[in-house]
């Protein structure tokens, strides 16, 4: 099955990979740029083309998909900098830019509008399902944006995603329900890991614990997909500390605009901010019990760092 178009994904980890690979797997010829060697080498092995040129990866796609930890790096690549031009100097007119990062919903009808002066379309759309959705290319994608840019983008939205949502045509509203997943999804990860911890000090076997909870009314998604890790003491990131850190900043910054309390998100974001001052910010999320164990004198499973 031939397509013409073509798929840039810039950010080669948990989640940037999956969709890469799910692209390629449903026909779509896909560029894929990572800064690191190992990055584009494992993409190079599954049949995509991987570079560290911006440059070239903008002159073969239609399309690009951002999938970068935060706004700072979305903008570096966006826009020209001091040492190389950016995806507005360097994209065919007519192409479309995704931004996929967790960001201040502020940003990105700026975004757009600048990239819209240089003919680019552009959609807001983070997303979410973890690196298990994206490599079976059913991650959730929570759009906004013209209608004119999701035509154009929607053969590559199709082949990396499970559902798309279209939630307006002007960017920005993708990033506020994204704004409100990450404050009930760090909300989730912070009370699993405190009800494991109050588990664990009453003495509780762990797993035991864990199955009950996964087939009774106190069980979250998160609280599913986080604990097993914590039961494998496997702290290796695939969602870190520092990115709720990140997001639930974000979601407590846009509250403080609208002037609306959210006192369970600024505790879980001080919960995230213990865990990384102890240390632990660049362990998976499900470090926070770390926190507990630390102030309770715990002893949690051991396994990997």
């Amino acid at each position: 099955m031939k397509h013409e178009l073509t798929l840039g994904v810039i950010g080669l980890g948990s989640m940037g990979f999956g969709a890469a690979v799910s692209a390629l797997r449903r026909g779509l010829p896909v560029w894929g740029l990572d800064l690191r060697a190992e990055a584009r080498e494992r993409f190079a092995v599954e049949g995509g083309h991987a570079t560290d040129s911006l440059a070239e990866l903008a002159a073969a796609c239609d399309v690009v998909q951002l999938l970068v930890v935060n706004a700072a790096q979305t903008e570096a690549l966006l826009f020209d900098q001091a040492d190389r031009p950016g995806l507005v100097s360097l994209l065919r007119p007519g192409a479309v830019v995704i931004a996929s990062a967790t960001v201040d919903p502020a940003l990105p009808p700026q975004w757009e509008a600048r990239l819209a002066e240089r003919g680019l379309l552009f959609i807001d759309g983070p997303v979410s399902g973890g690196a298990k959705k994206a490599a079976e290319g059913q991650m959730t994608v929570m759009a906004s944006g013209r209608p004119q840019a999701f035509a154009a983008a929607e053969p590559a939205l199709a082949a990396i995603a499970g559902k798309v949502y279209r939630l307006g045509d002007a960017a920005g509203i993708g990033s506020t329900v994204k704004m409100v997943n990450q404050h009930l999804a760090g909300v989730h990860i912070a009370a699993a890991c405190e009800a494991m911890a109050l588990g664990l000090r009453a003495g509780a076997d762990a797993r035991q614990l864990y199955e009950v909870i996964c087939n009774s009314a106190g069980m979250s998604w998160m609280f599913q997909n986080r604990v097993p890790h914590i039961l494998d003491g496997d702290y290796r990131p695939l969602s870190s500390v520092n990115i709720f850190v990140k997001d639930l900043g974000i979601v407590l910054d846009a509250a403080r605009q609208l002037q609306f309390p959210l006192p369970l998100a600024a505790q879980a974001h001080q919960l995230y901010l213990a865990t990384a001052a102890a240390g632990h910010g660049d362990e998976d999320d499900a470090a926070v019990i770390k926190h507990y164990a630390a102030l309770a004198g715990l002893k949690l499973p051991e396994g990997q760092a």
